[in-house]
Formats: C-alpha cells, sequence, structure tokens
C-alpha cells in the first residue's frame, strides 16, 4: 500500500521507491546511512504553501537552518523561494544556492557586528531585531557603512503552540522576541535612527503547530500593534507570520496551508500590509526525504528486549533523542507495503507478522536510538529500513559524535538519482586539525 500524503515515496511490487528510483538501489550505490530527497516533493510542497498564500503574494522564505544542502536551497530558489537565515554561515550558503539577497530574511538572537556587515553589503530584504541591544547594534554597523538596515521588530505574543518546550518560541519566557509593550516603546525610540528603519512586524511561535489557533491568538495581537505604530509615525509595511506549519509523522491527517492561510485571512486583510512573509521550512522539507540504514545486527538479551543494531544512529538523526519526537521506520522491502498510519507504540498492523524491537545505532550512548517499543516485520543483518519525514531539522542537526563521518546526501528526480553530498572520509574529521599537529 502507498504512503499517505502527498508525497512521492510509495511501495511497488515489495520495494520502497523515491519517484521511481527503487531505495534498494540507492542504497547500494551510495551506501548508508543516506539522506534520500525528492525533487517533486520539495517543488510540489513550496507550490502548495505559496499557492495558499497567493491571495496576498507571500514572499515564502524557506528556514535554511531546517534543512541546508546548497543543491535542495538552489532548487527551491529556482521554484522562486526566498529565504530565512539566523546566521552568517546560512546566508553564505543560500547566496551560494543562487538565492536572491532581496528574498533573504535574517533572524536569531544573537547576530554578530560581523554577520550583520556581511549581510547589509549583500543587501538583504530584512533583520528581524530581537531586542534593544540588537537594533543598537544593527544601527551602529549601518551607520559606519553609510547605509540603512531594513528592519521587522520580532513579537513575543506570549502564545502557548502547544508543541515540545525546547521548540516553543512564542511564549513568554523564552529568549525569542520582545514583548508587545517593549516593541512598542523602541519603535517610538529608535524613529529617528539614522542607520535603521523600522518597517516590519514578525512572530515566530515554534514549531510543529498543529492547529490554528496559536497563529489566530498570534495575529489577533500584532494586528492592533500594527495599527497604533502607524499612527506614532512609523511606516510598517510588512508581515512576517514566521513558520512552524506541521507534517504528519504518523501517517494521519493534518492542518493544511490552505487551512492555515484561511485562519489568518481576516487579520491579513485588516493589517494592510503590501508584503506578507512566511518562513516555512518543516512543512516544504520534512516529508520530502527519508534516511536509509542497513542492519548489521539482531540482538536478543536475557532481559526481554530485542534490538535492531543499524548503521544510522543519533549523530546522523538526533530528534528522537533530544524532542522525543516519534518517526515512521519500516523495512525498504515489504511485501504488504507499509501501514498507512504509525502510532508510538502501537502493538501490531492487523494481518503484518511484527515483534517489538528498539531501532538503535552504534553510538555509546543509551540515548542513541531511531525507534523504542516499535512493532516491525523481522529484520535480519543486511537489511535495509528506511526512516520517513527525516527532510527537516535531520542532516542539518547531524554531527560528527563517536568519531562518525557523516552520511551521504542523495537527490532524486523522477527516475535519476546524483549525490548532492559525498560521505564524509575519515579525513574530514581531522582536517582542521592536522596543521597544528606537532
Amino acid at each position: 500500500m502507498a504512503l499517505a500524503g502527498d508525497v512521492p515515496f510509495s511501495y511497488s511490487e515489495g520495494d520502497l521507491y523515491c519517484e521511481a528510483v527503487p531505495a534498494q538501489r540507492i542504497g547500494e550505490e551510495y551506501g548508508t546511512p543516506c539522506y534520500v530527497y525528492s525533487s517533486a516533493a520539495l517543488r510540489g510542497r513550496f507550490s502548495r504553501i505559496r499557492q495558499a498564500f497567493a491571495e496576498w503574494e507571500a514572499l515564502v522564505c524557506f528556514s535554511v537552518k531546517c534543512c541546508a544542502n546548497i543543491s535542495v536551497l538552489k532548487l527551491l530558489a529556482q521554484a522562486g523561494a526566498g529565504f530565512d537565515v539566523v546566521s552568517g554561515g546560512e546566508l553564505y550558503r543560500a547566496l551560494k544556492a543562487g538565492a536572491e539577497p532581496q528574498k533573504i530574511v535574517f533572524a536569531g538572537v544573537g547576530k554578530t557586528a560581523a554577520e550583520i556587515e556581511y549581510a547589509l553589503k549583500e543587501g538583504i530584504l530584512m533583520f528581524n531585531v530581537e531586542s534593544l541591544p540588537e537594533l543598537e547594534a544593527i544601527n551602529a554597523v549601518a551607520s559606519r557603512l553609510g547605509r540603512r538596515a531594513r528592519v521587522a521588530l520580532r513579537i513575543n505574543p506570549d502564545v502557548d503552540p502547544k508543541t515540545h518546550e525546547k521548540t516553543t518560541t512564542g511564549r513568554g519566557g523564552t529568549k525569542f522576541g520582545l514583548g508587545i509593550d517593549e516593541a512598542e516603546r523602541l519603535a517610538q525610540d529608535a524613529g529617528g535612527w539614522k542607520g535603521t528603519d523600522i518597517r516590519g512586524i514578525h512572530f515566530h511561535l515554534g514549531s510543529p503547530i498543529h492547529s490554528t489557533g496559536p497563529y489566530e491568538r498570534a495575529l489577533a495581537k500584532v494586528e492592533p500593534l500594527i495599527e497604533r505604530l502607524r499612527t506614532q509615525g512609523c511606516p510598517i509595511d510588512s508581515l512576517n507570520m514566521g513558520g512552524g506549519f506541521c507534517i504528519s509523522y504518523t501517517g494521519e491527517a493534518v492542518t493544511t496551508p490552505e487551512e492555515y492561510a484561511a485562519a489568518a485571512k481576516s487579520y491579513l486583510e485588516k493589517s494592510a500590509c503590501p508584503v506578507i512573509i512566511i518562513e516555512p521550512g518543516r512543512y516544504i522539507a520534512g516529508s520530502s526525504a527519508v534516511l536509509l540504514a542497513r542492519v548489521l545486527y539482531r540482538k536478543e538479551t536475557q532481559f526481554g528486549k530485542r534490538f535492531i543494531i543499524c548503521d544510522a544512529a543519533m549523530n546522523d538523526l538526533v530528534r528522537p533523542t533530544l524532542y522525543g519526537a516519534f518517526h515512521r521506520v519500516w523495512p525498504v522491502r515489504s511485501l504488504q507495503g507499509i501501514p498507512g498510519v504509525m502510532q508510538p507504540e502501537q502493538a501490531g498492523f492487523g494481518e503484518v507478522t511484527t515483534e517489538i524491537v528498539d531501532v538503535v545505532g552504534p553510538v555509546c550512548e543509551t540515548g542513541d536510538f531511531l525507534a523504542r517499543d516499535r512493532a516491525l516485520p523481522r529484520m535480519e543483518a543486511g537489511d535495509l529500513l528506511a526512516v520517513f519525514e527525516a527532510g527537516a531539522y535531520a542532516f542539518s542537526m547531524s554531527s560528527n559524535y563517536n568519531g562518525r563521518p557523516r552520511a551521504a546526501e542523495v537527490l532524486v528526480e523522477g527516475a535519476k538519482s546524483r549525490l548532492i553530498r559525498r560521505r564524509e572520509a575519515y579525513a574530514d574529521l581531522v582536517g582542521p586539525e592536522e596543521e597544528f599537529l606537532r
């Protein structure tokens, strides 16, 4: 049976395909672990979210932090995407991929003077500003360069999006954004600064957000602020409602881009901002990739636990350990395909014969797992497995922990696949240190 949703990963005659390429062939050709991205999924999901907000001709700024491979960024830039960056390194990646500087917004609470100067010289669209000291730093750098930085004030509307505590960013008490009163005072105080031009309001609530309610509550607080700032002489002409749009990690139906847009409609109209910006990342990339891994060993203990030990580990995909995140995991070869819906701790799937296992990697941490207490068909050494919805905050958060080279990345286009990041070699692990060895 096919995977749920609109992503071109499906089983045909017992084999998992990415578009028209068998995953088994990808694993054999490029080795494992490897990330496999679907060009069609990336383009399709970008197009869908842009179309959902087409009424406002919204600038869709893909969140580079969630998936930073420059071939992926190039594909999206060619499709018309802008980019949301949070560091000089991400700005460099976006520009290297062919991004238009006037479609780049720079967020983050800790921009350095060097990063601010780099962004100003490249001519980015806007900085999202999170504090008075940051605005002062931008003003100082811009004044020194004889430039005027276009700025949006990031608002913390104190809205609980009901997501993981580590990915909640719009609730009071987090490090992100300005309170509404703070922002209003800051806009008044900085109105005459020669290096900054306050033209926008921005908020980002966290990710993933599974309902429209948090956006509606935030917009209900932000829209009156925009009106007040305009009456005070601050020419606000852009509204950035961030990202955080959810995907389904279980195969169940979730809130759609069209539903987010419909919920925001009345507020966006009231704001009368000619420029509307959104910053999706997970929605575009999350379901557009799988992580392929090969089983190394089966292990059954006297304590009643069964382990599938594979060559992918927490250094490749840290989300399960860091966030308690759930990813569907299933063999690449499966005559029954994959169940349409998988729930955490689900005991079985009807007529599919399964066993309860932990899927773990070689890293020396008890927290090194991809799935726990998961019902899976019996797998043996040498079998390939796929971790689904692995395109967002996956490779971009990977590391070399335990001296492990990072995985390869592969991009599929129809019946063709190509390497877009080679697997690291041992020499790559020590390259930045070798010249200092004595």
